[in-house]
């Protein structure tokens, strides 16, 4: 008999782990926080309710004593406000967000719930006026007191300031109206060095520029009435906890002793990995009621879905311009992140992409008369108290927006008299060029 051909044993397979691979920062602006089921609508629904049905008692007592989740009252949650919400947190990398009525609204959540009476902030003096005026005189009448700094300064000069009482150092990414960049990882080993949070306003950058919590910022906030909306039709903000800051380290009682108004939850023992904005939503939401309306949450995350598009040319824009205006004559100076060896550094440091944002300074050469001039004779930019719109527009903060200065904190704020802000939109970069060439020509 013929042998027989002895069985090979089947070889030996090795099945590929697959791993689901993070989406992209391009399609979690468009498909990020928003999950539809079967049936469900595509697109984030406006869900213009106030109110939410349940069908026993006890499941309502869970949610309002913080043992479960889920909307009870549109003040503090909505599901429109909620995918917008989602949405941001995935493209901050954030651990929770919520949104509030304002950035004003969203700068006051983030630092009320983190001081009381007594407690003493360090904020660099590069700021938003409406933000200065907040930590300068609202915060005081409360028994909280603002050391500013510039957030140029050596860090030891910096690190003088902080106080036993002082319990958090803000900043923003890219100054309103200096147009500084912030050097994240001086003063972030400042915060951590004292136990202390660092907050940082985001709005001028977006995640699409710079992400804060990679460099080490504790909270982000936004004025989604910015770029985030992109086009002037909402106000709104939030506020992002990165999930990475210790409040149980014994500066935040607040933080760890029972809250007598939630049957005495502690939060970072009930929440570890998101007290912050746990306490934020559940009492400083609750109490002060600067909630996002869901129709402008619903338009934010319509804004979100462009952010990626808009974001690139906002910056081409801008640089374009900002090189015109440098060589024009009738132009004294001229700002533009990137445009200066420090700019360029801190761009290829912090930020995502090299480019600058879509906002610049210049003066005119000549007196206050010749920048109302100049301004009058605008035809395609239009003047506008507001930034990060698809309009260009131009401002004169001296006289507007940092109005309540005095002329020292003008010139820590980086703002001198001749100073006019452009927030270069999405236009033609030639129309806008031709638009101020013929303004500065009159």
């Amino acid at each position: 008999m013929p042998k027989t051909a002895a069985k090979k044993s089947p070889a030996k397979t090795t099945v590929p782990v697959v791993q689901e691979a993070p989406l992209a920062f391009d399609t979690l602006c468009i498909q990020g926080g928003y999950d539809p089921k079967f049936g469900e609508p595509r697109i984030l629904p406006i869900i213009q309710s106030t109110t939410y049905k349940y069908d026993d008692i006890d499941h309502v007592n869970r949610i309002m004593t913080l043992q479960a989740f889920g909307h009870k009252y549109s003040r503090t949650s909505n599901p429109t406000v909620a995918g917008f919400e989602g949405r941001l947190n995935l493209l901050e990398g954030g651990a929770a967000t919520v949104a509030t009525a304002s950035g004003q609204a969203a700068n006051l959540l983030a630092i009320s719930n983190i001081v009381k009476s007594g407690d003493h902030i360090l904020a660099a003096t590069q700021l938003y006026g409406g933000t200065f005026t907040l930590l300068n005189a609202t915060l005081k009448k409360f028994g909280v007191n603002t050391t500013f700094f510039d957030a140029d300064a050596a860090a030891r000069d910096i690190e003088k300031l902080v106080r036993p009482e002082t319990r958090l150092i803000f900043g923003e990414t890219i100054g309103n109206p200096g147009l500084s960049i912030l050097d994240f990882d001086k003063l972030a080993r400042i915060a951590q060095k004292h136990g202390i949070p660092f907050i940082v306003d985001n709005s001028l950058a977006t995640a699409w520029l710079c992400q804060p919590f990679k460099h080490g910022a504790n909270i982000v906030t936004y004025s989604a009435t910015k770029y985030i909306d992109g086009h002037a039709t909402s106000v709104g903000g939030a506020v992002i906890d990165g999930g990475n800051f210790d409040w149980a380290n014994g500066k935040f009682p607040d933080f760890t002793t029972p809250d007598p108004t939630y049957n005495g939850v502690a939060y970072t023992e009930k929440f570890p990995q998101s007290p912050f904005l746990i306490k934020a939503r559940a009492q400083f939401l609750r109490d002060f009621g600067g909630c996002l309306a869901p129709l402008n949450a619903f338009l934010f995350n319509l804004g979100l879905e462009t952010l990626h598009l808009r974001m690139p040319r906002h910056g081409e824009n801008a640089l374009a311009l900002a090189k015109f205006l440098a060589r024009h004559p009738k132009v004294a100076w001229l700002n533009y992140p990137g445009l200066d060896a420090t700019g360029k550094k801190r761009i290829a440091r912090y930020f995502r992409h090299k480019n600058g944002s879509g906002m610049l300074t210049f003066g005119v050469k000549g007196d206050l008369d010749t920048v109302r001039r100049f301004v009058k004779k605008l035809k395609v930019a239009a003047l506008v108290v507001h930034v990060a719109d698809a309009r260009t527009g131009v401002l004169h903060p001296a006289s507007s927006t940092h109005a309540q200065m005095n002329e020292a904190q003008l010139r820590a704020a980086g703002i001198s008299p001749d100073m006019i802000r452009v927030t270069v939109g999405l236009e033609d970069i030639n129309d806008l060029i031709t638009d101020f060439d013929q303004a500065l020509a009159a």
